[in-house]
């Protein structure tokens, strides 16, 4: 998404920024009815703008709200992001995900209230947040920031934070819209002829509606937030910013303003302004702040206006008019909004598996802590979204383990995870074949003046090892490059390759790929690094074909490769740490964010071998996966216990400590189906024509061939058996549901918003323990000739009830849950009879049922 200041901060001139004015508007009075805080904020905008100067207007719809401060207005300033502010001095709340992980809206009311507060107390007042983007596909790097695959689910969360947010008066950015699944060509590519569209979603109306614009409909309603930041992709063959029919849907629901994504979301200014963007001139690929579109009557003047009007209305409605900020803190994190941290986490952690009981931890006599469990392990998001944690300090796994255990606790780290290796290939163990045939040191190295490897090459030579830094001399960017060689290794045993770089790259190992990825940058604006890894066993002296393609074509190329050699692994002191103790408890990590895709959702490096290992020697084995989204678990049924932690912000440590100790119950249930292989899913049914797409001069495309069956929706529609479902998670005690399904409503009904039934749901602690429960209400087939799926979530309630403690709760349904949209009439039908409701704990699971019937009239 966007770098340093994004979207809102070209409302002012690049570089430092002070806020004016500092003190609240001065008092109305009847000739500036605007500063009048008791009048609604459509008439304070329309009052302002009749006053405006046309170099006024033309200033604020490039961003200038200077010449506007003497009517009171306020400079913006914005700052992302969906799991705290990257600044330092804030706190790193647990990811987006982890937060869709609690199904709890008032955990996503407190959040959004935290980050509102530091946003402004350091000096901002526009959050660049929520995201919504639609975990489509779980190799989507920047599917921690979001909020899982569930529409319904997302939008009740990014709503409640939103509204809160909004409480603190600052202006709240949706994003991204919409379409806009994954990072893989995101922003398109660099060619010789220049740079290419974004990757285009060829998407079915009734799949953005039911599934990608959903949630943005309660953001902006019930949520209240007074922009939205459009996407860097084409929908249907137009930039997401381009399109106006997608933004003329979505600006009649709300009065604020649409943004562009920073850099690359506008090709043409003048048609981003026409369709609907209200600050078309944020792009640093078509001439900046220019008014020249407005002053050559490219953009009428009613659209000038209608953009002044919609930046006015926004930050009249926000508060931020009547509540300027002051200059900013140093240090805005709070012990409260730390404690909240550790709460958010908690609730957000899955217990995926707990056989025979092994959690909680009763007093172990000792423990092995394996793996990523220090300051390497990765606590937020890479790229825009990440937090710097300063304040109050991060709790790594480790030392939260050791502060609560009361036992001993050794340390072993077994596994590097998903850091990239440091150790360079050397060149005598490189050899290629020269011009005359002779056995030479190094690597062949072909370049050719394009991105895919065609023609003739440019250049041939021989190159010390694979990996390059810039453009070579004699070849012209973008470029692509192969390196071939023999690759004669020193020790037998398992190596851990990595790659860093910016493009896409491959290496291969006697004809075999062992690794792939797309990266947009070795270590993106902040937060981890995102190494390319592969494994492989190899045999002293024993020599083996190498190859390395690389294709540059993102800008400011580089690629280089490093090297774990076999006595360098640390498994066998992690096994033996394993072998001694009580209980093992193995951290696993995965890195990703912003700029980069998975190629697979297999653990990077060799965890699933230390895993391996350490399962062998104890077989009370706990691992956690530090992940921002599922992973392949080939080991699952070797261990008794797998936690998901997500990304769990800075109080990582005291979080997990608490649930592995039983202080508290794994409160997290899983907002994203977790495959069982990287072929299952919507996005990989259908090969590269499905995901990633199919990359070419002419189309980009990328085709949602499966329309409105996401998630665990194609799950049940394929019969494919997911290695968990949509919705499970585990407590340390159980429950028993007893309901009533009742409702009708009328076929007149036209308020989509309005209730049509209730889920009455009896919730009983039936074990010894404190614990809790998510009750998930699925609508079930309509009665209709229209395909729909055989359930959607339509009501969630999260319950913590002590032993044998009972609660009876009513989930509403809305008319939309049971509602689709018509793409002949273009518009949202609710077919008439009676409507299964399901109640159970995950996707998967049914234990009542019940009926809501639409009577016709």
């Amino acid at each position: 998404m966007s770098r340093a200041l994004r979207a809102f901060a070209a409302l002012v001139a690049t570089g430092a920024l002070a806020l004016v004015p500092l003190t609240r508007p001065a008092a109305a009075d009847p000739g500036e009815p605007w500063r009048d805080p008791g009048k609604p904020a459509p008439a304070r905008a329309d009052a302002l703008l009749a006053v405006l100067t046309q170099d006024e207007k033309l200033a604020a719809a490039v961003g200038d709200l200077a010449p506007l401060a003497r009517h009171g207005v306020p400079l913006l300033n914005s700052k992302d992001g969906p799991s705290g502010i990257g600044l330092p001095g804030t706190t790193a709340f647990p990811s987006s995900q982890a937060l869709a992980a609690t199904f709890d809206t008032g955990d996503a009311t407190a959040v959004g209230a935290a980050i509102a507060r530091e946003l402004r107390g350091k000096g901002r007042n526009v959050w660049l947040g929520p995201a919504v983007d639609i975990a489509r596909t779980p190799l989507a790097g920047r599917q921690p920031e979001n909020l899982g695959e569930d529409p319904y689910l997302a939008g009740e969360l990014a709503a409640a934070e939103s509204a809160a947010a909004k409480a603190e008066h600052v202006i709240v950015t949706a994003k991204h819209y919409t379409g806009n699944n994954q990072e893989y060509y995101r922003t398109g590519v660099i060619t010789p002829a220049g740079r290419t569209g974004g990757i285009n979603t060829v998407v079915s109306e009734r799949a953005l509606k039911e599934i990608y614009e959903r949630p943005f409909t309660p953001i902006v309603t019930r949520g209240g937030a007074d922009a939205v930041m459009c996407s860097y992709n084409q929908v249907n063959g137009l930039q997401a910013c381009q399109n106006k029919k997608l933004l003329d849907d979505l600006k009649k629901q709300f009065g604020g303003i649409v943004t562009p994504d920073f850099g690359q979301a506008v090709r043409d200014q003048a048609a981003a302004a026409n369709a609907g963007v209200d600050l078309p001139q944020y792009d640093q690929g078509s001439g900046g702040r220019t008014k020249d579109i407005f002053t050559s009557g490219a953009v009428p003047q009613a659209r000038l206006d209608d953009i002044v009007r919609r930046t006015l209305f926004a930050i009249f409605n926000s508060g931020v008019y009547d509540n300027p900020v002051g200059p900013g803190a140093d240090v805005v994190s709070t012990p409260e909004h730390r404690e909240l941290a550790t709460k958010v986490a908690t609730d957000s952690t899955v217990l995926l598996k707990n056989r025979a009981r092994t959690l909680p931890l009763d007093h172990p006599r000792s423990i092995a802590v394996i793996g990523p469990s220090g300051s390497d392990a990765l606590y937020t998001n890479g790229g825009s979204a990440a937090v710097p944690t300063t304040v109050g300090g991060d709790v790594t796994p480790l030392a939260g383990i050791r502060a609560r255990a009361g036992v001993t606790v050794t340390a072993a780290q077994g596994s590097a995870g998903d850091v990239p290796a440091v150790t360079p290939i050397p060149g005598d163990v490189l050899t290629t074949t020269d011009s005359s045939g002779a056995r030479v040191a190094g690597v062949t190295a072909t370049y050719w003046n394009n991105p895919d490897f065609t023609g003739n090459p440019a250049l041939t030579r021989t190159d010390a090892s694979p990996g390059v830094n810039g453009t070579p001399a004699g070849v012209t960017s973008p470029y692509s490059a192969r390196w071939t060689g023999t690759l004669t290794p020193p020790e037998t045993g398992l190596y851990r390759i990595t790659m860093l770089g910016r493009g896409i790259a491959s290496l291969y190992l006697g004809g075999k790929r062992i690794a792939t990825g797309y990266r947009e940058g070795a270590s993106f604006l902040a937060g981890p690094q995102y190494p390319i890894q592969g494994t492989i066993r190899l045999t002293a002296g024993k020599p083996i074909d190498l190859r390395v393609d690389y294709a540059a074509n993102l800008g400011r190329p580089g690629l280089s490769l490093a090297w774990q050699t076999p006595s360098q692994t640390q498994i066998p002191a992690a096994v033996e740490a394993a072998r001694t103790a009580d209980v093992a408890v193995v951290f696993a990590n995965s890195a990703a964010g912003e700029g980069m895709d998975h190629s697979s959702l297999s653990l990077q490096g060799d965890q699933n071998e230390l895993i391996e290992a350490v399962a062998k020697v104890n077989r009370r084995t706990v691992v956690v996966l530090n992940t921002g989204g599922p992973v392949l678990m080939p080991w699952l049924d070797k261990v008794d216990a797998v936690i998901q932690a997500w990304y769990p912000g800075q109080q990582f440590g005291t979080a997990l400590a608490a649930v592995l100790f039983g202080d508290t119950d794994p409160g997290g249930r899983l907002p994203v189906t977790f495959p069982a292989t990287d072929g299952q899913g919507p996005a990989a049914a259908g090969g590269a024509r499905t995901y990633p797409g199919v990359i070419d001069s002419t189309t980009n495309a990328q085709s949602y061939a499966e329309g409105i069956y996401v998630g665990y929706r194609w799950y049940d529609k394929t019969g494919q058996k997911p290695l968990f479902p949509f919705g499970h998670g585990l407590s340390y005690s159980t429950f028993r549901y007893d309901s009533d399904v009742s409702g009708s409503f009328s076929d007149t009904t036209t308020a989509l918003d309005a209730i049509a039934g209730q889920a009455k749901v009896n919730v009983t602690n039936t074990g010894p323990r404190a614990g809790s429960t998510t009750v998930q209400v699925y609508v079930g087939h309509l009665r209709t000739t229209v395909d729909t799926p055989a359930r959607q979530l339509a009501g969630v309630a999260t319950l913590r009830l002590k032993p044998g403690e009972n609660r009876q709760i009513s989930i509403p349904i809305s008319t939309r849950s049971l509602s689709y949209f018509d793409e002949k009439h273009h518009a949202w039908r609710t077919p008439c009879g009676r409507v299964p409701i399901y109640i159970g704990s995950s996707s998967a699971d049914t234990r009542l049922a019940g009926w809501i019937t639409c009577k016709t009239r």
